[in-house]
């Protein structure tokens, strides 16, 4: 068996990166930048009231004086106008600042009297809500390295410097095939001997929360030539996730099916709990992944082995998950010879198992929220911080 780390290393070093495509902001979203961007346009781009009131000079704005208004500024357009003492400008949220002002006194600190204001504030300092030309973003500043996630808050600061396209990566295409005699389809009655399918649905759910496309999805019986014409056609895809079947049973069909239609079969059986009989090949530019049949087995292989190639094919910087420290609620002792992933809930600083830690046990994962990596033998005391995987 391969160690994880060495089945992680040969997984992110035999699959390819997509192709750069480019596509409009609005259908950036959750896609990862293909090229690197500084800024062109400084934010804000010029001097402007951070509130409606008055534009002033701060030494002359002082509580109880009466400025003389000398012109209106909305937002939109630049008026031209200027402040000198003893005056004042009217203005309004995002309008820009009249030349010679330094401050704003927002309206609900002053008192109109036709055509002067009088100033109830106590004290006006210069700078006061006025948003500085450049102080949110500055030209020359890197907005977006290549490898960053685009999200809904960082496609409006590219709109911001005028950007209307984006270079991303392609999305990857993943075929989702499940197997086995005794698993049927929600919604059929089920016989005796029988289990519903759930790999299936739980897969196409992580595929498509990584930001990837599921462009197809179907189970087949433990039949050897019905398994090898589907791999046929799931190889088309750019990603194909297998459950089920990559094991050393007799049923267990899949590995032959895929040297039947032309894979090279790269790494089988990881060191890892749960999920040993993990398979990864490749069929020319088609990664294939071959995760055990049993649901918490391969929601695990699939977040620390498929995730991660999913990303790097989609062009991320880094594949990892997100991470954080707690403190264990209870002793835990490690399985003696591979490390053991456990289901758990992260809550308050504190992490503790919950449910069964057996390989089919659905109800515990449903109210895991953090896994917790437990190396060969290893004793953890109550009290003790370790690092968890936060399940997003």
């Amino acid at each position: 068996m391969l160690s994880e780390e060495e089945a992680q290393t040969k997984i992110l070093a035999a699959v390819p990166r997509l192709a750069t495509v480019n596509v409009p902001l609005r259908e950036g979203a959750g896609r990862f930048s293909a090229t690197e961007l500084v800024a062109t346009i400084q934010l804000p781009s010029f001097d402007n009231s951070a509130m409606d009131g008055y534009a002033v000079i701060a030494t002359s704005a002082t509580n109880g004086t009466r400025l003389k208004i000398v012109g209106e500024q909305p937002a939109g357009v630049s008026c031209n106008l200027r402040v000198r003492e003893g005056e004042a400008v009217r203005i309004f949220t995002g309008a820009p600042l009249p030349a010679g002002a330094d401050a704003v006194v927002m309206q609900e600190e002053t008192e109109r009297d036709g055509d002067f204001v009088l100033i109830r504030s106590e004290t006006v300092a210069p700078g006061e809500f006025v948003r500085k030309a450049g102080g949110d973003l500055a030209i020359g500043q890197q907005i977006l390295r290549r490898g960053d996630r685009l999200s809904p808050v960082t496609l409006p600061l590219l709109a911001s410097q005028g950007i209307e396209c984006i270079d991303v990566h392609e999305i990857p295409r993943v075929a989702i095939v499940t197997t086995g005699d005794e698993l049927v389809e929600p919604g059929i009655e089920l016989r005796p001997g029988e289990l519903f399918e759930t790999n299936g649905v739980m897969l196409a759910g992580l595929v498509e929360a990584v930001g990837a496309r599921v462009t197809m999805k179907c189970h087949c019986r433990d039949d050897f030539e019905e398994i090898s014409a589907i791999l046929r056609q799931a190889t088309d895809s750019d990603v194909v996730i297998i459950s089920g079947g990559v094991s050393v049973g007799e049923r267990d069909l899949v590995r032959e099916a895929l040297r039947k239609v032309g894979a090279l079969i790269d790494l089988w059986r990881v060191a890892v709990k749960p999920g040993k009989p993990f398979l990864f090949g490749m069929r020319e530019r088609c990664a294939i992944f071959g995760l055990p049949g049993n649901p918490v087995s391969s929601f695990v292989t699939f977040l620390i082995f498929v995730r991660p190639a999913l990303l790097r094919m989609m062009g991320a910087k880094d594949p990892r998950m997100a991470r954080s420290t707690a403190h264990l609620s209870h002793d835990i002792t490690g399985d003696e010879t591979r490390p053991h992933y456990l289901r758990g809930k992260m809550e308050d600083g504190r992490f503790s198992i919950v449910g069964q830690q057996e390989s089919h046990a659905l109800f515990g994962l449903a109210r895991a929220n953090a896994l917790l990596r437990v190396n060969p033998g290893a004793q953890l005391a109550a009290g003790a911080e370790v690092e968890v995987l936060l399940l997003e």
